[in-house]
């Protein structure tokens, strides 16, 4: 098994499927609602998935460490409007596509760490951190997404298979 053609083949897929729920928020969409208060709000969920597959992505791929101290003031990405959301996550997908096509197979051994504020929050091999912190975490935060999306009634795409609002 080609591993690098794997995980070609699978962002491919999941970003197409999570393109699709993120064009599927109505352009009228309120981005602070939140089903809970400790929920985050729709824009900043939204937000976090394109990042986590574009910036995060491309970060795994492009860096050996990421760090940030202990001062540092994290800008999340909120965007303004649905048609904003998707110019951004095209955007970097796009780039992600062009360097993951690049990347050499012995690279997934290498190390990766994101470190803030002095401390090692993940430290593990590429392959590991794409799989787990780009893949899994990008289907999780889609997967709550789709939630949002159904409590603000909104239609659902498929994305593993058809969903009720196509049956």
């Amino acid at each position: 098994m080609d591993i690098q053609q794997e995980l070609i083949l699978e962002y491919d897929r999941e970003t197409a499927t999570t393109r699709k729920i993120l064009a599927a928020i109505p352009a009228d969409a309120d981005f602070t609602y939140k089903p809970h208060p400790k929920s985050m709000a729709l824009g900043r969920l939204a937000g976090h998935v394109s990042e986590t597959s574009g910036s995060w992505a491309l970060h795994t791929l492009t860096l050996d460490k990421l760090e940030f101290p202990a001062d540092h003031k994290f800008e999340s990405y909120i965007p303004a409007s649905t048609a904003a959301l998707l110019e951004q996550f095209d955007k970097q997908v796009a780039e992600v596509k062009v360097e993951l096509a690049k990347f050499p197979a012995e690279g997934w051994d290498g190390n990766w760490k994101f470190v803030a504020g002095g401390q090692a929050w993940i430290d593990d091999t590429k392959y590991h951190v794409f799989r787990y912190w780009v893949l899994d975490h990008l289907i999780h935060h889609r997967a709550q997404l789709g939630v949002y999306l159904r409590l603000l009634d909104a239609k659902l795409p498929r994305t593993y298979g058809p969903s009720a609002d196509e049956m």
